[in-house]
Protein backbone atom coordinates (compact mmCIF):
# COMPACT_ATOMS: atom_id res chain seq x y z
CA UNK A 1 0.00 0.00 0.00
CA UNK A 2 1.16 3.30 -0.41
CA UNK A 3 2.57 5.38 1.95
CA UNK A 4 0.12 8.24 1.19
CA UNK A 5 -3.03 5.98 0.60
CA UNK A 6 -2.18 4.82 4.44
CA UNK A 7 -1.49 7.96 6.04
CA UNK A 8 -5.41 9.10 4.54
CA UNK A 9 -6.67 6.01 5.42
CA UNK A 10 -5.93 7.18 8.78
CA UNK A 11 -6.57 10.47 9.06
CA UNK A 12 -9.76 9.43 7.83
CA UNK A 13 -10.39 7.02 10.48
CA UNK A 14 -9.23 9.46 13.22
CA UNK A 15 -11.73 12.22 11.45
CA UNK A 16 -14.73 10.38 12.20
CA UNK A 17 -14.02 9.15 15.47
CA UNK A 18 -13.66 12.98 16.23
CA UNK A 19 -17.26 13.17 14.77
CA UNK A 20 -18.28 10.62 17.00
CA UNK A 21 -16.96 12.36 20.23
CA UNK A 22 -18.50 15.79 18.47
CA UNK A 23 -21.91 14.36 17.90
CA UNK A 24 -21.86 12.43 21.51
CA UNK A 25 -21.01 15.60 22.81
CA UNK A 26 -23.61 17.26 21.60
CA UNK A 27 -21.92 20.28 19.06
CA UNK A 28 -22.19 20.69 15.30
CA UNK A 29 -18.31 20.75 15.07
CA UNK A 30 -18.56 16.91 13.98
CA UNK A 31 -19.78 18.22 10.27
CA UNK A 32 -16.45 19.70 9.73
CA UNK A 33 -15.09 15.93 10.73
CA UNK A 34 -17.33 14.30 8.46
CA UNK A 35 -16.42 16.10 5.23
CA UNK A 36 -13.05 15.74 6.31
CA UNK A 37 -13.03 12.56 6.62
CA UNK A 38 -14.92 12.36 2.72
CA UNK A 39 -11.73 14.31 1.54
CA UNK A 40 -9.61 12.14 3.26
CA UNK A 41 -10.96 9.21 1.78
CA UNK A 42 -11.43 9.89 -1.71
CA UNK A 43 -8.00 10.74 -1.44
CA UNK A 44 -6.54 7.39 -0.49
CA UNK A 45 -9.04 6.00 -3.07
CA UNK A 46 -6.89 8.23 -5.76
CA UNK A 47 -3.11 6.99 -4.21
CA UNK A 48 -4.08 2.87 -4.37
CA UNK A 49 -5.68 3.66 -8.13
CA UNK A 50 -2.68 5.83 -9.15
CA UNK A 51 -0.39 2.77 -7.63
CA UNK A 52 -2.38 -0.05 -9.52
CA UNK A 53 -2.26 2.14 -12.60
CA UNK A 54 1.50 2.58 -12.54
CA UNK A 55 2.04 -1.09 -11.76
CA UNK A 56 -0.06 -2.26 -14.65
CA UNK A 57 1.68 -0.20 -17.48
CA UNK A 58 4.81 -1.21 -18.75
CA UNK A 59 8.67 0.76 -18.36
CA UNK A 60 9.22 2.56 -21.80
CA UNK A 61 12.53 3.99 -22.38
Amino acid sequence: MPRLALYALVVCALAVAAAVVSFVQGTWLGIIWILLAGVTSNMAWYYLRRAKAERETPVTR
